[in-house]
């Protein structure tokens, strides 16, 4: 029975709509944990979503006589929207106009859609458009809004039918000032009228241009199909007599209003597993200790675990992560999913190994499990065999299988929670899902399993005790940092009091303060807090909207969607045979790349970043973009060239932040240009100054014939990434710093710098080029001084590009077959064999430290501990220490490997100038040091430099002394000369 005598109404309905089971509970505010549930509902999800949200909602409201009158807010999770993205549903998406807010060619080598799979792009892309615009990562202007560009741009949408404009302006994040983004928007409104959908990028996610525009076209392409769906979940409602408002939960277990969730229904995308988690941590109340607590979420086919914060929040992604294969920077859970559930499939191999899952029965556990008298054996029926009181039936299982069934459950469950959990000290979990039978009783490595009464709908619970968000971001100089956290706390409280939240009872959940790379005096104050929801204020909102919203009935959803999937081209790994594919090479020696050459070396040269250098990802977009549009792209070994060619070294230097708000522009050709200009003459060819991260790919960008109509070297001068620009095999085979001089910078806006030679030495050339690149808004592009192809031929280290080549053809290769696990082995294998490169140690990282220098440099260590046999697979190389522990220091990239603890700790198992790299052991991929975080699991391997960086001169310039530490190098690893991938495949002209 229901009390019904409070003043005001005081119970919640949360409701979450799973792709298996609709789930949704009945709340009492005024009471706390489980005390609060009054009534609950488990029902198969339906094909009409709304229809089944109204059956869920109508079994509530029987809990109790007048429980309707006594609703303060019903609140809906559901993964509706992403659906519709997921399974590429025509009828529910729109074409989405881009306009892209960008001056001086940023971006324009990188334009929207260019990552996307091609299925989904077909579906999507309706008209792509770049207007003059755009800010700086500090908020300064870049150029102004051209307003007249603008209205032409209206003129052609209209024309071309397009409902739904995305607006993405470079910086518009950080566009505090002249708003770029609502200015277009208003000048497209005023031209078009109130029946087109326009979204502002910086309504949608933060910093990183490509993942947030991504996000601004997936939201933009869905807004239609949530109007509608919200107005469904409206109207069946109001037919229940349910007169409150509608919440609908977002991805970080925050509120959204109904209006607010049909204008960004992105932002409740996956708000499921964030439900489960907030659920879980309500439901153990106290239990949930200071240091937080691991949920543990079984269903049916998957085992969903994340990390809950001990203020109730989840541990959210720090970086992107994908939706239908498109990369977004949008806030999600940090959850690892494995293929385990109560519905697995036990299988026994021919050795007799016992396997669980990843392949369920799913929803048919009742048909076919053993225990309800079916034939296939489960991870339900193991549980049944241990005590567990389910089913009809006996499975009739034998010790044996019991107990190597159990045992691989307890490890899968072990491992999965070591990834997520914070530390590596033992911690609690809170155990829910209808599969949570499945797990045995103690975990290693975990001290305390809760498993709280109602865990069955804790993400129906976790819905229901959403709060209203608010936040606020200031970019401040380093002398006003205290002054602007209570400014930027006041106002996050302000925005959460704007959306509906009470700012008396916030819960701050993020507060930092973040340095800027290469600007010094600035500084990054973040502050969020949650709020509980003002639902009277609410109501008000709710009453004057929905008499505004036309709630007329409209067709139903039925069973059968109408998807066009007939005109769809999918995107299937390029449709090569990577193990027989062959790079073409014509007889003169040029090697023509092609989109699979362009992948292999993206995944190669950061692995030879090692660990620095910054992803390639960016550069390996602008290239593929090239390729698509019909242009060349070359390299040629060294033999191409005659002993005068004058060679261009190129890269790009400056801030990551900055590459990822403003991608490609003219930096790199313009700071060429001005070489030309100093030196009198032009360039025979192009080079990397460093293969390793991104820079080894932008020396290729400019070799098509609409710039230089060059070819690259296969070579660098570096033969992995370094962080300072003197560590180059032409200092080394010269004592003058001014050998490296002069150099040319540009800003990619007309500013262009020459630091000539005459100086002092290193420190002072140094500061000239850092002090040049931060006035240019702390990226520039960059050629050294230039080199002939007899230097090269010198002190070059040839076949470079090769090698990352051979290296990213591994990874992909092992990826296809496999066996990624052991390719470590191949990874060897490609620089040379065992004396050229090893395994130092398979680790998991339990710590890490990050830190900004005053040279803009990341520092940083972090440890690694041993992984147990049961998480090595067959074939991988075995390791020459038997550390338990190692760490691993870096400045920008990795430095050194040494034994953490013990008798020999200290002891350096890898040192610069090797090349220490760490291999992602789930995917075979570089970690870079800014990906570096607890939990991953990595392979440590070290290759031998290059022999120039063991004489005793590279030594001095690329060694320990060089970054100084006072340790002595010896060599213990022997150089191999990668084999030229064009003379490998050069045709044979004598055949």
């Amino acid at each position: 029975m229901v009390s019904t005598d409070a003043s005001r109404p005081y119970l919640v309905i949360g409701v979450d709509v799973g792709g298996t089971n609709t789930d949704s509970v009945l709340l009492d505010t005024t009471k706390s944990g489980t005390d609060a549930v009054i009534a609950w509902n488990k029902t198969a999800t339906a094909a009409n979503v709304t229809a089944g949200v109204k059956k869920t909602l109508e079994n509530l409201l029987q809990s109790g006589p007048d429980v309707s009158k006594n609703v303060a807010a019903v609140t809906v999770g559901t993964t509706h929207f992403l659906n519709a993205i997921v399974e590429h549903d025509a009828s529910r998406l729109e074409k989405v106009a881009v306009i892209r807010l960008a001056s001086y060619n940023f971006t324009g080598q990188t334009p929207p859609f260019v990552d996307w799979p091609a299925g989904l792009r077909d579906l999507l892309e309706g008209h792509v458009a770049f207007v003059p615009g755009g800010v700086n990562i500090d908020g300064t202007k870049i150029a102004d809004l051209d307003s007249a560009a603008i209205l032409k741009q209206a003129e052609i949408i209209q024309e071309k039918g397009i409902k739904s404009i995305a607006i993405v302006g470079i910086g518009s994040p950080m566009d505090t000032e002249y708003k770029q983004e609502d200015e277009a928007r208003s000048i497209l409104r005023q031209k078009l009228g109130d029946d087109v959908d326009i979204v502002c990028s910086h309504d949608i996610a933060g910093p990183g241009i490509l993942a947030r525009e991504n996000a601004s076209i997936l939201n933009a392409s869905i807004v239609k199909f949530a109007r509608k769906t919200i107005r469904n979940f409206l109207r069946a409602m109001l037919s229940l007599g349910l007169n409150c408002p509608l919440y609908l939960t977002s991805n970080t277990g925050h509120l959204l209003s109904f209006t607010e969730a049909r204008e960004f229904p992105i932002r409740i995308f996956s708000s499921g597993a964030t439900n489960s988690i907030r659920g879980a941590a309500y439901l153990a109340g106290d239990q949930v200790p200071r240091e937080g607590a691991v949920v543990v979420d079984i269903g049916g086919t998957t085992t969903d675990v994340g990390s809950i914060l001990q203020n109730g929040y989840p541990r959210l992604a720090s970086s992107w992560t994908e939706i239908s294969g498109v990369k977004v920077n949008l806030e999600v859970l940090q959850v690892d999913s494995i293929g385990l559930g109560g519905g697995s499939i036990i299988h026994e191999s021919a050795n007799g190994l016992t396997f669980v899952g990843p392949d369920s029965v799913g929803h048919e556990l009742i048909e076919k499990s053993r225990c309800f008298g079916g034939d296939v054996l489960t991870a339900t029926d193991l549980a049944v065999s241990q005590g567990a009181q389910i089913g009809t039936t006996d499975p009739q299982l034998s010790p044996a299988i019991t107990l190597k069934g159990r045992d691989r459950i307890k490890l899968m469950l072990e491992s999965v929670v070591d990834r997520v959990k914070n530390s590596a000290d033992p911690c609690t979990v809170i155990l829910v899902g209808g599969g949570s039978v499945i797990c045995p009783p103690q975990l290693d490595g975990v001290s305390k399993i809760i498993v709280p009464e109602f865990a069955g709908v804790a993400n129906a619970i976790g819905a229901a005790i959403a709060q209203v968000s608010g936040k606020a971001e200031k970019k401040v100089n380093v002398s006003d940092v205290e002054a602007a956290r209570k400014e930027v706390l006041a106002q996050a409280l302000a925005d959460a009091q704007c959306h509906g939240g009470i700012p008396e009872a916030a819960l701050i959940t993020k507060d930092a303060v973040v340095g800027v790379p290469y600007v010094d005096h600035l500084k990054t104050v973040s502050v969020e807090v949650a709020c509980p929801a003002n639902h009277s204020q609410f109501h008000r909102c709710f009453k004057q909207e929905t008499s505004t919203t036309n709630l007329e009935q409209e067709p139903e959803e039925s069973g059968a969607k109408a998807k066009q999937h007939a005109s769809v081209k999918e995107q299937t790994d390029l449709g090569i045979d990577i193990a027989t594919y062959r790079p073409s090479v014509d007889k003169s020696g040029k090697w023509t790349l092609s989109k699979l050459d362009l992948k292999f070396l993206a995944i190669g040269c950061y692995i030879l970043g090692c660990g620095g250098g910054g992803s390639p990802y960016n550069v390996y977009l602008q290239l593929l973009n090239l390729l698509e549009q019909g242009k060349e792209l070359n390299i040629v070994d060294i033999s191409y060239f005659k002993d005068d060619a004058i060679l261009a070294p190129l890269c790009g230097v400056g801030s990551p932040a900055v590459a990822m708000e403003r991608p490609g522009g003219n930096l790199v050709l313009h700071a060429m240009q001005t070489m030309e200009k100093e030196l009198g003459h032009g360039f025979d060819g192009a080079m990397a100054v460093e293969v390793g991260g991104a820079n080894g790919l932008t020396a290729l960008a400019y070799g098509p014939s609409q710039y230089y109509g060059i070819p690259c070297v296969d070579g660098d001068l570096m033969g992995r990434a370094y962080p300072n620009f003197e560590k180059i095999t032409a200092y080394v085979d010269s004592n003058d710093i001014n050998t490296l001089l002069p150099v040319t910078l540009s800003s990619g806006t007309g500013r262009n710098v020459v630091v000539p030679a005459g100086m002092s030495g290193v420190k002072e050339a140094e500061a000239a080029i850092r002090d040049i690149v931060v006035s240019m808004g702390s990226a520039a592009g960059s050629v050294g001084a230039t080199i002939s192809g007899k230097e090269m031929r010198r002190f070059g280290i040839l076949n470079s590009h090769s090698l990352a080549w051979r290296l990213g053809r591994a990874v992909m290769l092992a990826r296809k077959e496999g066996r990624v696990s052991s390719v470590s082995k191949d990874i060897i294998e490609e620089f040379g064999g065992s004396k050229a490169a090893k395994v130092l140690f398979y680790g998991k990282i339990i710590s890490v430290e990050h830190n900004l220098s005053a040279t803009a440099h990341t520092t940083g260590k972090v440890v690694l501990q041993k992984l147990s046999a049961d998480e090595l697979a067959a074939g991988q190389p075995s390791t020459e220490s038997e550390a338990s522990k190692i760490l691993v220091e870096f400045v920008n990239e990795n430095l050194s490997v040494s034994i953490f603890e013990g008798e020999n700790a200290g002891q350096y198992l890898a040192l610069v100038p090797d090349l220490i790299f760490l291999l992602n052991m789930g995917t075979g991929e570089a970690v870079g040091t800014p990906e570096y975080k607890y939990g991953l699991k990595v392979v440590v391997m070290a290759a031998a430099p290059h022999n120039i960086w063991t004489t005793k001169r590279g030594i001095e310039v690329g060694g320990p002394a060089g970054f100084g530490m006072n340790v002595e190098y010896k060599p213990e690893l022997q150089y191999c000369q990668p084999q030229s991938v064009i003379d490998e495949f050069k045709p044979n002209l004598e055949h």
